[in-house]
C-alpha cells in the first residue's frame, strides 16, 4: 500500500452506506475520508477547500446529474482519481463512463477488500481493472469497430514505437510506473513522460484513453481476463 496518505470524499445518497463504508475505510492504514455529501452542490463547494486524491461517487445520486459532475470534475481537477462504486453491473453502463475518464468501476455487491485495493491502484494513477472493467473495454472496442464515429488506419499504429506499445501491455498488465521502468530500463521520470507524450500523440486525456486505444488497435488482447 502506498505510503502516502490517501485523501478520499465520497458522494452517495446512502447516510447508512456512507458510515458504514467511513468506518471501514478509517481502519484501513494510510486512509482518510476528508468528507462525504450526499449532494454534488456540496461537493464542489468542499473540493474548492479539501485536497482529495480519490473520489467516490455513486452513479445514481438521485435527480442529480452526475455525469455532467464528472466531466467538470474532469476538466478542473484533474488530479482527482474518479473510482465509480455503485451497486449497477450494468456492462453499457460503465462502457459509456469510461469517455469521463474514470479510473475504475467497483460494485456495491463486491468484498470490501476489493474496495480497498482500487483505492490504492487508483491513487497510484493506475486503472483498477477488474472484471467488469474488462468488459466493458470490451464492448467498448466492440462498439467503435460498429460505429463510424472514429476510422483508424495503419498510420494510426505508426505514432507508437516499440517501446511505447510495450508500455501499452505493461499498463493493460496493470503494472506500476516503478514495475515498467524496471522491464524496459528506463527510470520512473521516463515512463511518466512516455505516458505523457502518447496522450498527446493519441489525443487522449487518460490512462483509460490509452488502453481503449490499445484495445481497439489489437495492441493488447482483452479474451482473458488474468
Amino acid at each position: 500500500m502506498s505510503l502516502k496518505p490517501i485523501h478520499l470524499a465520497i458522494v452517495d445518497e446512502s447516510s447508512l452506506f456512507i458510515k458504514m463504508m467511513k468506518n471501514y475505510l478509517l481502519g484501513q492504514r494510510n486512509m482518510e475520508v476528508v468528507f462525504h455529501t450526499s449532494e454534488l452542490s456540496s461537493l464542489f463547494k468542499k473540493l474548492r477547500d479539501v485536497d482529495v486524491n480519490v473520489l467516490l461517487i455513486d452513479v445514481f445520486v438521485h435527480q442529480q446529474n452526475v455525469l455532467d459532475a464528472l466531466e467538470i470534475i474532469r476538466s478542473e481537477y484533474p488530479e482527482i482519481k474518479i473510482l465509480i462504486l455503485s451497486k449497477s453491473t450494468d456492462v453499457s453502463l460503465i462502457s459509456s463512463l469510461l469517455d469521463l475518464g474514470i479510473h475504475g468501476y467497483i460494485s456495491k455487491m463486491d468484498e470490501p477488500e476489493e474496495l480497498v485495493r482500487a483505492i490504492v491502484s487508483v491513487a497510484e494513477g493506475e486503472i483498477h481493472r477488474n472484471k467488469l472493467l474488462t468488459e466493458a473495454l470490451y464492448l467498448h472496442r466492440h462498439n467503435n469497430n460498429n460505429s463510424n464515429s472514429r476510422i483508424y488506419t495503419v498510420l494510426d499504429l505508426a505514432v507508437l514505437d516499440d517501446r511505447e506499445k510495450r508500455i501499452l501491455q505493461l499498463l493493460w498488465e496493470e503494472k506500476s510506473n516503478k514495475e515498467i521502468a524496471d522491464e524496459v530500463f528506463l527510470s520512473v521520470r521516463s515512463i511518466e513522460k512516455i505516458r505523457q507524450n502518447m496522450k498527446e500523440k493519441l489525443g487522449v486525456k487518460s490512462t483509460v484513453g490509452l488502453l481503449k486505444y490499445a484495445i481497439n488497435k489489437k495492441i493488447v488482447l482483452i479474451d482473458q481476463y488474468t
